[in-house]
């Protein structure tokens, strides 16, 4: 059974951002680099790292965001975590490319999804309710008017027990 999310646009384009990273560390692992030198290796090993990581993080983030009843700044958390490890993959192939990766077009490659990827990022995130909303009080991730110490409508409600016996 195919989810909803697994529907979104986004979803797919992360999707295939993970195989073609799947793809690139595993033509950096068959290169001419040399993985011997102490520091090289443990340097292009933690990019790898990080790209199979970030990768991973994009379409995770995006299905666990995807759910239109969820809370905004729970959507919002997600999603800039989503915008970090996309960016993020960005820097990891340029650490690969300085320690010497040589097929560029793949790197370029990656860089042109990603940049697709934002254009359906950002459509996407702007259908997130910003009204289905609980305060956020770190202030992060509230709707455009609604500061961090507003006082929330739900705490003026009077409790009187007396009305739970009717």
């Amino acid at each position: 059974m195919i989810k909803k999310w697994e529907k979104l646009p986004v979803f797919k384009k992360a999707m295939a951002i993970q195989k073609l990273v799947d793809h690139i560390i595993e033509a950096v692992e068959k290169t001419e680099i040399d993985f011997e030198k102490d520091i090289q290796a443990e340097m292009i090993n933690h990019n790898l790292d990080y790209l199979k990581e970030n990768s991973l993080i994009i379409p995770a983030k995006i299905a666990g965001a995807a759910d239109e009843d969820m809370l905004y700044d729970i959507r919002m958390e997600n999603a800039a975590i989503i915008r970090k490890a996309a960016r993020e993959l960005i820097t990891d192939a340029r650490g690969i490319q300085m320690h010497g990766f040589k097929d560029v077009e793949y790197l370029d490659l990656l860089r042109t999804e990603i940049d697709e990827f934002r254009v359906l990022f950002a459509e996407w995130v702007k259908t997130f309710d910003c009204w289905n909303y609980v305060i956020d009080r770190w202030g992060l991730f509230n709707p455009p008017g609604v500061n961090y110490d507003d006082i929330d409508p739900d705490d003026d409600i009077p409790f009187n027990p007396d009305l739970d016996d009717l």
